[in-house]
């Protein structure tokens, strides 16, 4: 008798079957960590406004009045905006500026990221748009 030598189809599909319900399951974790990382980009660029902010605050003769129209601070607003996918907030006036940004996922606590002059750095559940300090 010869027989031959090979797998049955059943026992193919089992192994597609299976590598399917693994790629998956990897797939799924990758999305999660994207988004994470989007955050803490969105968390870093807005984090890295606080010193810039300053120093428009000492070359402006003691006012924070140009710090959202500032190049540097537009920079990192438009590389929030771009990680996070939305529209960030910046107000400022002669004597404070609020900057926030939303989250690409929400977090426990707040679906924005926020900073301000106060030395504020926090998650928030939102920011209005004439915003004065961090919520």
């Amino acid at each position: 008798m010869k027989k031959n030598k090979g797998f049955t189809l059943i026992e193919l599909l089992v192994v597609i079957a299976i590598i399917g319900i693994l790629a998956s399951v990897v797939l799924a974790s990758l999305n999660t960590a994207r988004a994470k990382g989007a955050n803490a980009a969105v968390k870093s660029n807005l984090n890295n406004v606080r010193a810039q902010a300053e120093l428009v605050y000492d070359t402006a003769g003691g006012t924070y009045l140009g710090v959202c129209s500032d190049s540097n601070v537009l920079k990192a607003k438009t590389a929030a905006n771009s990680a996070s996918g939305g529209v960030s907030i910046c107000n400022s006036t002669k004597d404070i500026w609020v900057l926030g940004s939303p989250l690409k996922t929400a977090e426990p606590s707040g679906a924005w990221w926020c900073v301000d002059n106060t030395g504020t750095s926090r998650a928030t559940a939102e920011i209005a748009a004439d915003a004065i300090i961090c919520p």
